[in-house]
């Protein structure tokens, strides 16, 4: 259990934690009482490598004693390695860093705003977004999130901001009007529930957005840095965006964010129109450059696709044994959902007395979220923990 303390001087923004974790290694947390969890968490997809990877550990410590901030009115070049790695990763372009996803996304939205003003003599400015998505917290970003759950309480939001179902191209279509400037979605809604957009549906929207003039931004803050398999989550629709925002994974702990201008709009910001601080700091950069090194030095994108069939296989045969508790699994890669039939609580709490971590989204799932470093073993041991806590919950529904 947590301490007192907690509640006392920390803000109550988050449900009260049933743990306190003061340790990780690979794909394990260790709480204050000294429990080993098996975390297929990641800290919501953030810990792509898995906890204290030595290279990363050591990449980050060698930084530190170098030298840990610097502004950008400075080259910065751990920043630049970064920059020329992830665009060597998509495509012609150039790269923008932050500190969020929040403020990666809230950056595409700036862009929009920027590329109607220049273009369209200010005539388009709106984004149309899917339901049921998430971009953040952040005013802009909350004003690009459908869900009345984040919604509530402050209004007014930004005005500029439609919604459509996600993976409706017709719905799409017909939201679009002159003012329109963009269509802003993720690869995979996380905390939407692991809604996959189908590679139908983004070559559809991108088919719109040429014919209309329009940007494709592409959010793939959660799906992205391998996770699906792929580097960022859209590239296996084949798909050209004209922005991307990223983060989470890619500082695996550290904070950063970032987004990718296709080349066409490499020089649409000019200095002093957009900053941050922290952004791409030299410590930052290191860290982020160190996740890259490992995932390409241990192959984890291709592995994340093996790894994720043999959990997807084990969680389809678990909804088979207990087709009245789970409705469906569906994701891909790394990133997967067991969607319930019913409120997921009760499993939640069963798993993690069992040794497991997980973490729950909206439309009754729970996510699966295991560090790309994840073992054979260790997926099995989280699919015998699932099983033992469907079973506690089937034999004992109130449970």
């Amino acid at each position: 259990m947590t301490t007192a303390e907690h509640s006392q001087y920390l803000v109550s923004n988050y449900a009260p934690p049933s743990l306190e974790i003061i340790k990780g290694k690979g794909s394990y947390l260790w709480d204050s009482k000294g429990s080993k969890l098996l975390d297929f968490t990641s800290g919501i997809a953030v810990t792509n490598i898995g906890h204290t990877n030595s290279h990363w550990v050591n990449s980050v410590t060698k930084q530190i004693n170098e030298l840990v901030h610097c502004s950008n009115l400075f080259s910065i070049p751990q920043q630049v390695k970064l920059a020329k790695r992830i665009v060597g990763k998509i495509d012609p372009g150039k790269m923008l860093f932050c500190n969020s996803g929040a403020e990666a996304n809230e950056a595409l939205i700036k862009f929009s705003r920027l590329v109607g003003k220049k273009t369209q003599e200010s005539k388009r400015y709106k984004l149309l977004v899917a339901e049921n998505g998430f971009h953040g917290r952040t005013m802009g970003a909350l004003s690009a999130t459908s869900s009345p759950k984040y919604r509530n309480g402050f209004e007014p939001l930004l005005e500029g901001f439609s919604f459509a179902p996600l993976n409706d191209i017709e719905a799409f279509k017909s939201k679009i009007d002159d003012q329109t400037i963009g269509i802003m979605v993720e690869s995979i809604q996380g905390e939407g529930g692991i809604q996959v957009a189908t590679d139908e549906f983004l070559l559809g929207i991108e088919k719109l957005c040429k014919e209309n003039e329009l940007l494709l931004l592409l959010d793939e803050v959660q799906a992205g840095i391998g996770r699906t398999g792929e580097f960022l989550g859209y590239q296996k629709s084949g798909v050209k965006p004209d922005a991307i925002a990223m983060a989470k994974g890619l500082g695996s702990g550290f904070p950063i964010g970032g987004i990718w201008l296709a080349e066409k709009w490499g020089d649409i910001f000019q200095p002093g129109s957009h900053g941050t601080t922290f952004g791409g700091s030299p410590l930052a950069c290191s860290a982020a450059n160190a996740v890259l090194d490992i995932i390409e030095n241990e192959n984890l994108i291709n592995l994340a696709k093996d790894k994720g069939q043999l959990l997807e296989t084990g969680l389809i045969n678990l909804k088979n044994k207990y087709p009245s508790l789970v409705k469906e699994i569906r994701g891909r890669g790394l990133m997967l959902a067991m969607a319930m039939k019913e409120t997921p609580n009760a499993l939640i709490e069963n798993m993690r007395n069992l040794g497991l971590l997980v973490v729950g989204a909206a439309e009754n799932v729970i996510r699966f979220l295991p560090p790309l470093t994840v073992s054979e073993p260790e997926l099995n041991e989280a699919l015998d923990i699932s099983e033992a806590a469907l079973k506690k919950l089937y034999l004992n529904p109130t449970k």
